[in-house]
């Protein structure tokens, strides 16, 4: 059973990109899953999630009209497409999944290893 994040890299502001969570060893279409991103020397906040029924939840206001999650269920993949981005969405990316099926920040049963965001200025 294994999360694995993918996509990061480094950017400019206005920029944008796709990040991936492929799932191995489970469905995702069953679960909730989320993206979570820390910034250097802040604590790790979540950014959005999308249930078992592909409702959205932001979980910040920073990421609204600007961070699309989407399911690929053929694939086992999620996306996050992030647009405009700016310097403080620097950080990295973590993709979560909980087989509850609904989206709350915590908790998650499993985690990818992460992948770096960097955006410059």
């Amino acid at each position: 059973v294994q999360l694995q994040a993918s996509g990061g890299g480094l950017v400019q502001a206005g920029g944008s990109l796709r990040l991936s969570c492929v799932a191995s060893g489970f469905d995702l279409d069953y679960y909730a899953v989320a993206w979570f991103r820390q910034a250097p020397g802040k604590e790790r906040e979540g950014a959005l999630c999308l249930s078992s029924s592909d409702y959205t939840t932001y979980f910040t206001d920073s990421a609204k009209g600007r961070f699309t999650i989407s399911r690929d269920n053929a694939k086992n993949i999620v996306h996050l497409e992030m647009n405009m981005l700016t310097p403080e969405d620097t950080g990295v990316y973590y993709c979560a999944a909980d087989p509850r099926g609904w989206c709350e920040l915590s908790p998650y049963d499993h985690w990818g290893q992460g992948t770096q965001v960097t955006v410059s200025s």
